[in-house]
């Protein structure tokens, strides 16, 4: 399983370990991932991502999945994601119609 984020493609970044004696190591910083289940109100169905903490923030400051997604570009999402937002685009559309 990768450590990148579904929804903002947030990944592993890599730096150095920089000591008092400024001797210098790489390390890797991790994204905060965390494995949620977010409700998609167009469809009505329940989803399991593996997003970051701040793409959940965001999330919910958009007002939800289904908000984010339509606002989100669509190069960063994951392939799942993508094929999320399609749905829901294709479902407002018939609402409208």
């Amino acid at each position: 399983m990768s450590r990148v984020c579904e929804l903002t493609g947030k990944g592993v970044q890599s730096g150095n370990n920089v000591s008092h004696a400024n001797n210098k190591t790489r390390r890797r910083f991790l994204p905060n991932l965390c494995d949620v289940t977010l409700i998609s109100d167009v469809l009505g169905q329940r989803y399991r991502l593996r997003v970051s903490a701040a793409a959940l923030r965001s999330v919910e400051h958009r007002g939800g999945l289904d908000a984010f997604l339509l606002k989100a570009d669509e190069k960063q999402l994951s392939m799942r994601a993508r094929l999320l937002r399609r749905q829901i685009v294709k479902k407002g559309a018939e609402a409208a119609a």
